[in-house]
């Protein structure tokens, strides 16, 4: 009886550890899931909001990353740009860019439907050239020949998971970085 105990108590502990070990790995495997996901909203979802702002895109795709409250009134530069008010879409013919993005940090339990994640948010190039039509106004306005440098900010992303997929509900610039 005494053998039997200590063969029972033996494979009870092993396997134990071995549920405990794939329980590591199933939850690593979908946090980084979820992490990937996450990145490649943020990084598609940014990298549209940039061409909307700066090229005057449709912003109707801007809905498959964001919420649509936070197309509406979530952003002020997008908003702006929205509306025509920025140096990019009066004065400038943007033909392309170079867009960024550094993840820092992202948190998502695998079992929770919220995620939260900092990213930097860079353009270092920017392709265009200087309206013929605004040249004057935009020169007395100081503006140059080439189009002004975009902001690199450090953003705190909160994201949400509806129907399968992540989806951005609120941005909030913590700092601008130059």
């Amino acid at each position: 009886m005494k053998y039997y105990k200590r063969i029972i108590w033996f494979i009870c502990s092993r396997l134990f550890i071995a549920c405990c070990v794939l329980g590591l790995m199933i939850t690593a495997f979908y946090y980084a899931m979820n992490a990937s996901n996450i990145y490649v909203v943020l990084k598609d979802g940014m990298a549209k909001r940039a061409q909307v702002i700066m090229m005057g895109e449709n912003r109707d795709e801007m809905g498959r990353y964001f919420t649509p409250s936070y197309i509406q009134g979530g952003d002020p530069d997008l908003a702006n740009g929205l509306a025509g008010n920025n140096p990019y879409l009066y004065y400038y013919d943007i033909t392309g860019f170079d867009h960024r993005l550094e993840m820092k940090w992202v948190w998502c339990w695998p079992w929770e439907d919220v995620a939260q994640a900092t990213v930097v948010e860079r353009i270092p190039a920017i392709d265009g050239k200087i309206k013929s039509s605004v040249r004057t106004a935009a020169l007395e306005a100081g503006y140059t020949a080439s189009p002004p440098a975009w902001k690199t900010v450090k953003y705190t992303v909160t994201l949400v998971k509806k129907d399968g997929r992540w989806i951005v509900t609120e941005m909030n610039g913590i700092e601008v970085i130059n």
